[in-house]
């Protein structure tokens, strides 16, 4: 109800600062009530201008409906001591002017974390474009992202931001212009571009050392933990979006990519035209991906090169001068106890194994059958290391082609032992 009256009005107003600056809100009755707690001396005030004013209760104060017996009136509590923040911890809260920024853990998502991360890397974050032309006339042009790993100025983007793919040569689009946040522009030259995983390391020169960003490891990263993209998309700069991861290991088979197996960070980040080559930071604002794609006319669906992948990528590019990627000519399955119940279940003659990867089928002609692979085997034991998926059997070939490896397989009621040479992947394969 409407109080008329400057002393009714500051009785309320008191209530109200009582309220909003003194106590928490408690609760007694599960249906209905709710009630907040007051200091003594903040009672004592109320209590005094309400007998000054004549009012037995302050029930003219609130609704009534809102207070079930015993309760109607307005319930103040003895003390603080049933609130859940003191007096002194109340000055600082608000929810407008506080830097804290407290997190209960370690990748919490705090007030400012998203800021934080970003500003991290923000600086680091450059725009790339593309432009070829011919008699003065612009044929084409591309835009990108990109992201200095080194006060040098090496920069990590995409490839095919850059370059163009005539079998596993990589074609420079055109001259190569890249633009920082602070508005400085340079010309980069492209040092190395893979076409498969789609990375490329550019370079560009600079009389001061330029603000370089930090690597993390993608290893680390759990469906659900929060993200952030930063780059350029549909050529605004200075652009960022956040998101959850979806899947820490998207398979390329999964999204229908021929070629080469891969795998992806899957994210529901907003990602555009011109986020590609952009980073994936995680809440610490170190780079732990690359953008390189989102799905056409669909929400919610981007995905990245794992930053822990590409560091292995820019390794080759520094040592061999090209990603060397061993091949044996296997379709590999990673095994679980579930699959494994089924396949038994299927076949009496399937090896009595608890792990591996099942090979259900050998290229003709490959290093594998070479090497005496039969489809139904599974790889136990893979360079004297015991494997339980692909991605482990990837791991201890690294770069190593030509080089012989132990390979120790159960086949049905048998355990053989084969030694196989790895070849170099073709690109047209």
């Amino acid at each position: 109800m409407l109080l008329r009256g400057g002393r009714r009005a500051a009785l309320l107003l008191a209530a109200a600062a009582g309220v909003a600056g003194a106590g928490t809100i408690a609760r007694r009755d599960p249906d209905t009530a709710v009630y907040a707690s007051a200091s003594p001396p903040l009672r004592q005030a109320l209590s005094a201008a309400a007998a000054s004013e004549g009012l037995r209760t302050f029930t003219h104060l609130f609704s009534p409906w809102l207070l079930p017996p015993p309760y109607q009136g307005f319930p103040i509590l003895n003390s603080f001591a049933s609130a859940s923040v003191s007096p002194a911890d109340l000055s600082g809260q608000g929810s407008a002017g506080s830097s804290d920024d407290s997190r209960c853990c370690p990748g919490c998502l705090g007030r400012n974390s998203i800021a934080k991360a970003a500003s991290a890397v923000g600086p680091a974050v450059v725009n790339i474009s593309c432009s070829q032309d011919a008699h003065g006339w612009l044929l084409e042009q591309s835009i990108g992202s990109g992201t200095i790993i080194d006060p040098d100025g090496t920069i990590l983007t995409c490839a095919h931001v850059v370059a163009d793919f005539q079998s596993t040569k990589a074609i420079v689009r055109g001259k190569v212009s890249v633009t920082l946040q602070d508005g400085r522009e340079f010309e980069a030259v492209v040092l190395n571009a893979d076409r498969h995983s789609d990375i490329a390391v550019l370079k560009i020169k600079s009389k001061t050392p330029l603000p370089a960003a930090r690597l993390g490891s993608s290893s680390r990263l759990q469906p659900g933990d929060w993200v952030v993209a930063l780059g350029c998309p549909l050529s605004l700069q200075n652009t960022v979006t956040a998101g959850i991861v979806s899947c820490v290991d998207r398979k390329s088979s999964d999204l229908g990519l021929g070629g080469l197996r891969r795998e992806y960070l899957q994210t529901d980040c907003a990602i555009n035209q011109g986020n590609s080559g952009g980073p994936l930071v995680n809440l610490d604002g170190e780079i732990i991906g690359v953008n390189v794609m989102k799905v056409r006319n669909a929400d919610g669906l981007s995905f990245a090169v794992p930053i822990d992948s590409v560091v292995k990528i820019v390794d080759n590019f520094k040592k061999n001068g090209r990603v060397v990627r061993p091949w044996l000519g296997l379709k590999m399955l990673d095994l679980n106890p579930m699959i494994i119940s089924q396949l038994k279940e299927k076949s009496s003659t399937f090896p009595d194994v608890r792990k591996g990867v099942l090979v259900p089928m050998v290229t003709p002609g490959s290093p594998a059958e070479q090497a005496g692979f039969r489809p139904g085997d599974v790889v136990v034991e893979f360079g004297g290391k015991p494997v339980e998926s692909i991605k482990e059997i990837i791991d201890i070939m690294g770069d190593k082609v030509g080089v012989p490896f132990k390979v120790l397989v159960k086949r049905a009621n048998l355990t053989v032992t084969l030694i196989v040479v790895p070849e170099e992947a073709d690109a047209g394969r």
